[in-house]
């Protein structure tokens, strides 16, 4: 909370405002840091060695609370009651077009489907989604996304969801089945999805 309302600070200087040694503040930032959520930068000091200072990661940042879930909901809510569930098929649409020309060009040069979905998941944990895959003795490619960043959107509606499953199917091209196995919306504890290569 210190660096969160004071920005960076040295661990003396933390120390100082939590009332402790500059030593006990340096113990404690060490611990978040081995946590990630902390990080440490180093400017050069008047005298002697550079002074250490430390600032919150973005995965600190996010224990901090966020309304903007809350906001989404309720901004689907106000699309579907005053315009009507059209408007709100044409938004998601939108996104999904949008969405699938981005990933598209990024998995464009991949020339296998391993190396296809190595990309997408690439993508998807750069969006948030905590994604990785792995191959199955019988040459299904699971992907895996552990976490949903649009959970709350996904559960007001879920054709967000329907139109990501598109997307994937898209992208990765009639090579490749694609099926979702696990799913967070319904109860999951992560979205999973079988990826099983077919001929053409």
């Amino acid at each position: 909370m210190a660096l969160k309302m004071h920005g960076s600070l040295t661990a003396a200087a933390l120390g100082e405002r939590l009332g402790t040694t500059g030593e006990a503040a340096r113990q404690q930032l060490l611990r978040l840091a081995g946590e990630g959520l902390v990080a440490a930068t180093s400017t050069p000091g008047t005298v002697g060695r550079p002074t250490q200072r430390w600032s919150l990661t973005p995965a600190a940042q996010a224990r901090f609370p966020d309304t903007h879930a809350a906001l989404t909901v309720q901004l689907l809510d106000i699309v579907r009651s005053a315009l009507g569930d059209g408007a709100l098929d044409t938004i998601i649409a939108t996104r999904e077009t949008e969405t699938r020309a981005t990933y598209a060009a990024a998995l464009d040069t991949a020339p296998t489907l391993r190396d296809k979905v190595a990309a997408l998941v690439a993508l998807r944990s750069a969006e948030g989604y905590m994604a990785g895959w792995h191959e199955e003795e019988d040459g299904t490619l699971v992907l895996i996304e552990n976490h949903c960043p649009i959970c709350a959107a996904a559960t007001a509606c879920q054709n967000f969801c329907r139109a990501e499953l598109d997307v994937f199917r898209a992208v990765l091209g009639p090579g490749a089945e694609v099926n979702r196995e696990e799913h967070i919306v319904s109860g999951g504890r992560r979205c999973t999805y079988s990826i099983r290569p077919v001929s053409p």
